[in-house]
C-alpha cells in the first residue's frame, strides 16, 4: 500500500460542512441519534456499566458540561463520553454497517455529543461531525476487511479513527492536525473476541475505550501533539498488525459521493446482529405455516463464516448478554414469543421451553450467505417438523435494514421501550427529547437533554 490513503480520509473528515451532507443522509442522521439515544439509556443498572459510571465517579470531576444519560450528572466530556459509549453499547440495540459489521452510533454519538455541549457547539455542528464520524469509522472498518473481524471487534479498533473523526471535526481541527488525531488514535486501537468464550464484560470496555482514545487524540492534535500519519495503510499500521486482507481503496472510494452514513441499519432483535437474518427467516416460516414451538424438531440457519466464528463459541450461555451471541437462544425466544426484545432476554434466556429449542438449532456455513456477505445478510432456515415436513425460510434484508428500515414512529417506540426497561427516562421525557432530536439542524447551542 504505497498511496496516503490516511491523509485523504483525515482532510475529508477535517474539511466536511454541513451544505456537502444531502438532506436525506441529515436525517438519516437524526434517525441514528435517537436511536443511539435510547439504546444509552437501557444501559441504566447493567452491572458492567455502572461499574464503568462508578470508576468515571472516582476518577472523574464531580461537575462539567457533559451529560452522563444513566445518572444525569455532569462531568467532563472524557468521562461521559466513557459511560455513554459502554451503556449504548449494552442492550446489544445499538445500529450496525452491515459492510464493515462496524457498530457506528455508541463510538460516534458519545463522544460527539459530550465534546458538543462541552463546546456549545450548535445542532448542525454535532451532525456534520457525527455524519464525519460515521463516514471514516464504516471506511476503516471496510478497509480492514473480514480478516480483521475474525479476531479483533472492529467497533474497537475502527471506533477510535471514528471517534477522533468526530472529536476532530468539532474541535475544527486542519487536515494536518486530523491526521495526527488518526495516527494517536489507531495506536490506541483494541477489542478482541475472546471475551465471548467467559461471558466477560469487555465489549462495554471496548466501545468506552474507543470513545475515549479518538477523544483525547484529537484533543492532543489540538495542541500540536504528533501521530503516525500512515496509521491506516503504513509498513507496522494497523492493517499490518490487524488484517490479511486490507483494501486500501475502499478508505477513499467515493468519499462525499457515496454516504455510507444512509447505509447504517437499525437493530430490530436485542441480540447480536448475526443473529437477526436467521430470526427473521424463522419468524417467516412460522407465521406463514402457523408452527408452534413444540411442532419443530429442528433448525438449520444457513449463515455466513462471520457468524461461525462470532456465535459459533456460546453454546451453553450464562448470562443475558452471552445469550445475546447465541443462535438458539435468539431462535428459541423468536420461536417461544415472536421477538427477541430486552424483556424476553432478562425473563426467558434459561427458561426450560427456550434452552429445549435452543438445543434443536445449529448453524451451517451457507455458500450463497458467505458471499454476499458483509454487504447483504442474508437470512435462510430449514425447518423439519416433527410430522415430517421440511420447510424453507428466507430473508434478503433484515427488518432494520435501509430496504426495510425503521419509520421515525417505530424508532420512537423503540427508544421508548428501551428507556422504560433500563427505567432511565420517563415517557414525557422522552416526548421532549424526540422533539429536539427531530429539530437538531436549529439548536444553536447543544445543552442537557434530559432534565
Amino acid at each position: 500500500m504505497t498511496e496516503h490513503t490516511t491523509e485523504a480520509l483525515a482532510a475529508f473528515a477535517a474539511t466536511l460542512e454541513y451544505a456537502d451532507i444531502p438532506a436525506p443522509v441529515r436525517r438519516r442522521t437524526e434517525d441514528l441519534f435517537l436511536d443511539w439515544f435510547g439504546s444509552a439509556l437501557a444501559g441504566k443498572g447493567a452491572r458492567p456499566v455502572e461499574s464503568i459510571e462508578r470508576f468515571a465517579q472516582v476518577m472523574g470531576p464531580s461537575t462539567g458540561p457533559s451529560e452522563v444519560l444513566i445518572s444525569r450528572r455532569t462531568t467532563s466530556p472524557m468521562f461521559a463520553a466513557m459511560v455513554n459509549a459502554a451503556s449504548s453499547h449494552f442492550a446489544e440495540q445499538d445500529d450496525v454497517h452491515n459492510g464493515s459489521v462496524f457498530h457506528p452510533a455508541t463510538v460516534v454519538f458519545s463522544p460527539a455529543l459530550a465534546v458538543a455541549q462541552s463546546l456549545g457547539s450548535s445542532g448542525t455542528e454535532l451532525l456534520t461531525a457525527s455524519v464525519a464520524g460515521y463516514e471514516v469509522g464504516i471506511r476503516v472498518g471496510e478497509f480492514l476487511g473480514r480478516s480483521h473481524y475474525k479476531i479483533f471487534h472492529t467497533t474497537g479498533t475502527a471506533g477510535t479513527i471514528a471517534a477522533a473523526a468526530a472529536v476532530g471535526r468539532l474541535l475544527k481541527l486542519s487536515p494536518v492536525q486530523m491526521l495526527h488525531a488518526f495516527g494517536s488514535a489507531g495506536t490506541q486501537a483494541a477489542g478482541l473476541w475472546e471475551f465471548l468464550r467467559d461471558a466477560a464484560d469487555s465489549k462495554q470496555l471496548h466501545t468506552a475505550h474507543a470513545a475515549c482514545s479518538g477523544l483525547w487524540a484529537a484533543y492532543l492534535a489540538k495542541d500540536g501533539f504528533t501521530g503516525a500519519k500512515r496509521i491506516l495503510e503504513g509498513t507496522q499500521s494497523m492493517a499490518a498488525g490487524m488484517s490479511r486482507d486490507a483494501d486500501a481503496k475502499r478508505l477513499t472510494e467515493g468519499l462525499g459521493q457515496r454516504w455510507a452514513t444512509a447505509e447504517t441499519s437499525f437493530k430490530f432483535h436485542a441480540s447480536c446482529r448475526h443473529t437477526h437474518p436467521a430470526a427473521d427467516a424463522l419468524l417467516q416460516v412460522m407465521q406463514e405455516h402457523k408452527l408452534r414451538p413444540e411442532q419443530i424438531e429442528e433448525v438449520v440457519a444457513g449463515v455466513h463464516q462471520g457468524a461461525i466464528d462470532v456465535l459459533g463459541p456460546v453454546t451453553d450461555p450464562q448470562t443475558v448478554h452471552q445469550a445475546k451471541f447465541s443462535m438458539g437462544t435468539v431462535l428459541g425466544l423468536i420461536a417461544q414469543f415472536g421477538r427477541a426484545g430486552m424483556s424476553e432476554f432478562e425473563a426467558e434466556f434459561k427458561s426450560a421451553p427456550v434452552v429445549e429449542f435452543r438445543n434443536k438449532v445449529r448453524m451451517e456455513l451457507d455458500e450463497e450467505v458467505d458471499r454476499a456477505y458483509p454487504v447483504r445478510w442474508i437470512g435462510k432456515v430449514r425447518v423439519k417438523t416433527t410430522d415430517g415436513r421440511l420447510l424453507q425460510g428466507r430473508v434478503d434484508e433484515p427488518k432494520g435494514d435501509p430496504g426495510n428500515t425503521l419509520s421515525r414512529s417505530e424508532l420512537e417506540q423503540k427508544a421508548l421501550r428501551l428507556a422504560q426497561f433500563g427505567k432511565a427516562a420517563t415517557r414525557e421525557e422522552m416526548t421532549g427529547v424526540f422533539a429536539n432530536v427531530w429539530t437538531l439542524e436549529r439548536i444553536e447551542k447543544m445543552g442537557r437533554l434530559l432534565p
